[in-house]
């Protein structure tokens, strides 16, 4: 039965594409970036569900009044295996990023571009390739009556770009018993081009507003105000000493330390010759699983507390993200050496690896729960740029790659 579902995914590539043009019609933007979120996806989603033959499908909704309807949809689709103790995980998410400068598109954003085997359009990669690899799994089983020994489940989720508070973390927080103790996930939302890589964990992440108040003045006369601007300069500086007080290694991890790195700076004062009398930057902090956050916000507060000292000015905190990292998934876990084995045969890869990432997934949400994820698509890295493109070749490999997983999971334990 292998080959013939494989051999059904190949066939495939005709209907790829038109499900890639029209995800990529609708701009499933989160209202904190312009749009109003993902119904009308949701909604032509659940068309193409409704043509194959799944056994539940289900609206999860998130209400957020600025969005359309009222709501930030999440979908369930189910098809029954021979074994319902067991559900094997398929999420991809629904939302995009804004297209950015439209001069830098070579193309329509919102309008699917096919050239040469690539496909062009914003989300092509980023997540639409996750949604419609899984659902050439799904048709290819369900046209030839295959029924895999567990069952198997697609969730399309809501807000991944901008938090996941209406989407994964929502549905682990309101719906957990959707999920059982033996559940397996797919999450294909970061790889390689060679698809050599598994993402089995990921580091904690910080993301801190840092807010400098002092007294505005004359650019001549600093010695009339207290420069928050100078304060925060030198505050940024001493923030490189993180480096050195939460200093572990994992060459499991890409990079293999923490990372804590200033990023962006909001305008102060519009003029040369005044001295601002506030200040705000961000911190952008990638913490290795072994260390407390709040750990972490000690020391940047005690750091802070010394140049408030220095310049006379206050300094205030607000985290925008604040998330512990999860338990990895087992690199020696079966979900994890099935894959490795259906990498090896669909791709050629001779020693596919497992490793961690400094960027979040949705993944820490399942791993949470106890659940084992992995992290895994062949991507050309195009997420969020202008001219985001993915390739035929990459959707259908993907879909094989999953199939073949789902497959064989059964014989490789729980």
């Amino acid at each position: 039965m292998k080959e013939e579902i494989l051999k059904k995914i190949a066939s495939y590539e005709d209907y790829a594409v038109e499900l890639q043009r029209g995800l990529t019609a609708i701009p499933a933007l989160s209202p904190s970036s312009g749009g109003e979120g993902e119904y009308d996806k949701a909604k032509y989603l659940e068309g193409e569900l409704k043509k194959l033959k799944f056994d539940s499908i289900e609206w999860i909704n998130a209400p957020q009044k600025e969005a359309k309807n009222g709501i930030r949809p999440n979908l369930v689709a189910r098809y029954k295996g021979k074994d319902s103790s067991r559900t094997v995980w398929f999420m991809g998410h629904m939302d995009v990023v804004p297209p950015g400068d439209l001069k830098l598109w070579k193309t329509d954003p919102w309008k699917l571009e096919v050239k040469d085997r690539m496909l062009y359009g914003r989300g092509v990669e980023d997540n639409q390739q996750a949604i419609v690899s899984s659902l050439l799994v799904a048709r290819a089983m369900m046209e030839l009556n295959y029924r895999p020994d567990y069952d198997l489940a697609l969730l399309f989720c809501a807000d991944e770009e901008t938090g996941s508070g209406y989407g994964a973390d929502y549905i682990a927080a309101n719906r957990p018993e959707i999920f059982g103790k033996n559940d397996v996930f797919f999450v294909p939302d970061s790889g390689v081009e060679d698809g050599s890589l598994i993402e089995v964990a990921e580091k904690s992440i910080l993301w801190l507003q840092v807010t400098t108040k002092g007294v505005q003045c004359h650019g001549s006369r600093p010695n009339a105000g207290k420069n928050t601007f100078k304060a925060a300069a030198d505050l940024i500086t001493r923030y490189q000493s993180l480096y050195d007080t939460f200093p572990a290694k994992d060459d499991l991890y890409e990079p293999p330390y923490s990372t804590f790195e200033p990023t962006k700076k909001e305008a102060n004062v519009p003029n040369i010759n005044t001295i601002p009398g506030e200040d705000i930057f961000y911190m952008d902090c990638r913490v290795m699983p072994q260390y407390r956050l709040d750990d972490v916000k000690a020391e940047m507060r005690r750091i802070a507390d010394e140049v408030e000292k220095k310049y006379g000015v206050t300094i205030s905190f607000k985290p925008h993200q604040e998330v512990q990292a999860a338990p990895p998934t087992d690199p020696e876990a079966p979900i994890v050496k099935c894959l490795k084995a259906a990498i090896t045969e669909v791709l050629g890869v001779k020693e596919p690896r497992a490793y961690g990432i400094g960027g979040g997934t949705v993944a820490a949400f399942f791993r949470q729960m106890g659940l084992s994820s992995v992290v895994y698509s062949q991507l050309n890295g195009t997420e969020h740029m202008p001219n985001e493109s993915t390739k035929i070749d990459y959707i259908i490999n993907d879909a094989k790659v999953f199939a073949i997983t789902t497959i064989t999971l059964a014989s490789a334990g729980k």
